[in-house]
């Protein structure tokens, strides 16, 4: 589904990494991890097709995402460590905006059950990240980690194939972290993908995380 091809990465004179390679298929669960500094943001940005490697490709479907980046996009969702989440708007209409916009993008990408649709998908996306009650409230005043907890949202109304996750655990209490891990797991039973880094434990049980670790020999 993705693979990575010697790939290399140079930031302030320092070696990132260098010829990385590896692959992930679709149902997997793969957690990129490394020390502060080990470039984990960088390489899933260059995945994500954000930033640029000094060398190497990132290939989807056999295809270098350079060539098919508007089909790669649309079958990504890429959260980062900015929300992208709109100020002016309420929480609500933040992930009725997102709905709007991919709705009808690759509905049967996946496969299970269909997700829940329009108004009922946003108010269970919503209760989800503990946000009932404050749907009405524009973003700007909520807190950085509620705006997160917004961004994360979207999870629940996405039907890409690959979700690229940078710390999406980060703020989150002990229970979000558990809803978060099903949502994941759920994911990838429908055969969708999640590449992710995260500084806290996932899983009791690690046999559904696959881990990578930058500065070592993959």
């Amino acid at each position: 589904m993705l693979s990575v091809n010697g790939l290399s990465c140079t930031r302030d004179e320092r070696v990132l990494f260098d010829e990385l390679q590896f692959s992930v298929t679709s149902g997997e669960l793969v957690q990129i991890e490394g020390r502060n500094g080990a470039g984990k943001t960088t390489l899933l940005r260059i995945i994500a097709g954000l930033g640029q490697p000094d060398a190497g490709d990132v290939y989807w479907h056999d295809n270098k995402i350079v060539h098919v980046r508007e089909e790669y996009h649309s079958q990504m969702l890429f959260l980062g460590h900015q929300t992208g989440v709109k100020r002016e708007l309420t929480a609500y209409e933040n992930l009725a905006f997102f709905q709007a916009m991919h709705e009808h993008r690759h509905s049967e990408a996946l496969t299970g059950q269909a997700k829940v649709q329009g108004e009922d998908a946003i108010w269970q996306a919503l209760a989800h990240v503990g946000l009932a009650g404050r749907e009405d409230v524009p973003a700007g005043q909520l807190s950085a980690g509620q705006q997160r907890r917004v961004a994360l949202a979207r999870l629940w109304l996405s039907n890409h194939p690959l979700w690229i996750l940078d710390e999406p655990l980060t703020a989150i209490d002990k229970h979000g972290v558990k809803v978060l891990e099903q949502l994941f797991v759920s994911h990838t039973e429908r055969g969708g993908t999640v590449l992710l880094t995260t500084h806290q434990d996932m899983f009791s049980s690690q046999n559904r995380l696959r881990k990578i670790t930058l500065g070592q020999a993959l």
